[in-house]
């Protein structure tokens, strides 16, 4: 074969390759890249086929995809809606400094009270949905609030989706020092006598501190002037100065106040006693039976969220909740984790926003 013959296969093969660079760009990222006129020079082949090798890996990196595999690449916004402090900031500040273990990026706590926690869900449900916004939600913000709310700044069935159910806590029925009433029965004989004028206070409107309340009054029969606050730590404060009375407040904020001996308890509002306070009865046993009340709560995230990220947040909750230093904390909180997938959440929230709008009901709590 003559030189010239070579030369040309040699120019067709080089060709050819260039041409299969091309294909893999507009395959791999949809990057449009058009081919260019090739020069017959062996020179200008290899710039054109180092040229389209950056094309393609630049087109890999635009896809969607493969943009999520590198996800975290940076820190992930946990919305909390309520106070620093209370018991769902505590819940979640354990919960992701077990994450920080394993997780390649950390978790940043952003607390956002108010408004029985619809301050704090709006920001969530308008936050990117690119898995890096986070939110707590509970048996207030995901069950109570459709019922005691007449119009609702949020829906939690369409704006959000689940990640992960995370436990149960007890609420704790509470009052001040000075107040003549050891147990239950003795309480409800006082309230009873002055009706009107003991003080109720409350984590804020909706949460099941105010509701529980609001079932205890209708269940004894007794009037008490309900005072929400934005959040336990102030209402716990002001318990403990005197300027209210009683609280329902989960276990899991009271519990060091009730310990130091600057609180009372009365009661739990369980099915069971606390594991913690075990000579504590339920708020059924000493004197209302049939009362029982139990928080909830998990992290959500807003709808449109990529299901893999979902998965793949499910699975590092579920390893965190699994870990007996992470119970071990929970459980001196009187919380009770609990493992499974992401629908467990939303389930929950459908079968107790059902029970719940018939205890608003018949407690006639109303917020606006």
């Amino acid at each position: 074969m003559s030189k010239a013959h070579d030369l040309q296969q040699k120019q067709s093969f080089e060709i050819s390759a260039v041409r299969r660079h091309y294909r893999l760009a507009a395959c791999v990222g949809h990057a449009g890249v058009k081919e260019t006129t090739m020069n017959k020079t062996d020179n200008h082949t290899s710039l054109t086929r180092r040229r389209m090798l950056q094309f393609a890996g630049a087109a890999a990196l635009s896809s969607p995809m493969l943009a999520r595999a590198a996800w975290p690449d940076r820190p992930i916004r946990l919305i909390v809606p309520s106070q620093a402090g209370g018991s769902p900031d505590i819940i979640c500040r354990l919960l992701t400094a077990e994450l920080a273990r394993s997780f390649p990026q950390p978790f940043v706590i952003d607390n956002k009270p108010g408004a029985g926690g619809n301050i704090g869900m709006q920001e969530i449900v308008r936050s990117p949905a690119d898995g890096y916004t986070l939110g707590y939600g509970n048996v207030g913000t995901l069950a109570i609030n459709r019922t005691l709310y007449r119009k609702l700044p949020y829906d939690p069935d369409k704006q959000l989706v689940p990640v992960s159910l995370l436990g149960y806590v007890q609420n704790a029925l509470v009052v001040r020092n000075e107040l003549p009433a050891q147990h239950v029965k003795e309480f409800i004989a006082l309230a009873k006598s002055r009706p009107g004028k003991l003080v109720m206070g409350s984590a804020g409107n909706g949460t099941t501190g105010h509701l529980g309340g609001e079932l205890f009054k209708s269940m004894t029969g007794t009037f008490m002037v309900h005072v929400p606050y934005r959040g336990s730590p102030q209402a716990i404060q002001d318990l403990i100065g005197g300027q209210i009375d009683l609280m329902f407040d989960n276990l899991g904020s009271i519990i060091p106040h009730i310990k130091t001996g600057r609180v009372r308890i009365l009661g739990v509002s369980g099915r069971s006693r606390s594991p913690v306070f075990p000579e504590v009865p339920t708020i059924a046993e000493a004197g209302v039976p049939g009362y029982e009340t139990t928080a909830w709560g998990g992290i959500v995230a807003p709808a449109g969220t990529p299901r893999e990220l979902i998965t793949r947040l499910n699975g590092d909750i579920n390893k965190a909740l699994a870990s007996p230093s992470l119970n071990e904390k929970y459980a001196a909180l009187s919380f009770e984790s609990t493992i499974g997938p992401p629908e467990r959440l939303f389930d929950r929230a459908l079968r107790e926003t059902r029970l719940w709008a018939d205890i608003i009901r018949r407690s006639g709590a109303q917020v606006d």
